[in-house]
């Protein structure tokens, strides 16, 4: 998978969109994507200074495992081997379910992927290609025990930010058409007349989608660049979701001293933090507050016509309204 870099301004990948590709957009994300990413952020940690906090946490409990085949496949630089992250194929992500996907990819693709690699000629990345069977096996193994250690623990507030950058870019193309929305992505990221141009480092690509449609899967680890796939896989783009700073910010959430008098400071902890949609359960782990007590202030905030609700599948998301934003002494988006 090639990475995107602002520093280049050629080559792009290049897609042109049917009224169908249209139709089968579609917007979901991955934690075995995340789990690849999350390799490369403690390779560099110098580069992706706003995860020190995870990084911090997780490095001491990482000290006893062998990591040197992941390390390998997931190297710094212009590509990732496609097989390591399969495009989901669902709206809920199921690790086990992506893992599965891993240790079953195609053998001579994965072979051919993992050639490309700059750590090609190392021992880790030899010993794949001698039986890349095995190979990919070993590596959803070894994907599985690092999850298991270093993302799974974060993943409820990982997964909450993602749920709300669904529900929000799935809004905003449905109010304001794909134009804006893939423009509004990221600058590596633009879209002119029905054509999807994607910055990249390695490769380039042109032409028809041919009614395959595209997932859009925001990331957390992918922070700052982009990440983009084509076939013989589903394409897929990956682009840092907003709001990354906040998965690893929990408790502190600063007021302004009006609000608190006029609201309480619990509830305009409550109000400040809903720069973007969220769950009862996000808000709980964002403000290191129980779930019960978070329910009960937004029933207070949402009945002061602060908040906005909307279902979106089991979960209900608390929004700002225009009175909430305007408190918050910010614009709505």
């Amino acid at each position: 998978m090639p990475e995107s870099s602002t520093a280049l301004s050629t080559p792009y990948a290049e897609f042109d969109f049917t009224p169908g590709d249209l139709a089968r957009l579609r917007f979901a994300f991955s934690p075995v994507s995340e789990a690849v990413g999350s390799l490369r952020t403690l390779q560099d940690p110098g580069r992706h200074a706003l995860h020190l906090p995870w990084i911090r946490g997780v490095r001491p409990r990482l000290r006893a495992m062998d990591l040197r085949l992941l390390f390998a496949l997931a190297p710094l630089g212009a590509y990732i081997p496609d097989f390591l992250t399969p495009p989901p194929t669902g709206p809920l992500p199921d690790i086990a379910a992506e893992l599965d996907l891993v240790a079953s990819a195609d053998p001579d693709e994965a072979a051919r992927e993992v050639a490309r690699v700059p750590a090609a000629d190392t021992r880790p990345v030899q010993e794949f290609l001698a039986d890349p069977a095995a190979g990919t096996a070993r590596a959803a193994d070894q994907l599985r025990q690092y999850w298991d250690t270093a993302l799974a623990p974060y993943w409820p507030q990982i997964q909450g930010l993602f749920e709300s950058e669904v529900l929000r870019r799935s809004r905003q193309l449905t109010r304001e058409g794909a134009a804006v929305m893939f423009n509004d992505l990221h600058e590596n990221v633009r879209w002119d007349d029905g054509v999807l141009r994607v910055r990249t480092m390695a490769w380039r690509r042109d032409g028809p989608l041919c009614g395959d449609g595209m997932i859009l899967v925001p990331s957390v680890f992918q922070w700052p660049d982009t990440l983009v796939m084509a076939e013989p896989y589903q394409p897929m783009l990956i682009y840092p979701a907003p709001g990354v700073a906040t998965v690893w910010q929990q408790g502190t959430v600063p007021t302004p001293d009006a609000l608190d008098a006029l609201i309480g400071r619990t509830r305009a902890r409550i109000l400040v933090a809903l720069t973007e949609p969220g769950t009862t359960v996000i808000l709980a782990r964002r403000l290191s507050m129980t779930p019960g007590a978070v329910s009960q202030h937004l029933k207070v905030l949402h009945a002061g016509g602060l908040l906005t609700r909307n279902r979106s599948g089991r979960e209900v998301f608390y929004g700002c309204s225009p009175l909430g934003h305007a408190l918050c002494g910010r614009s709505c988006y």
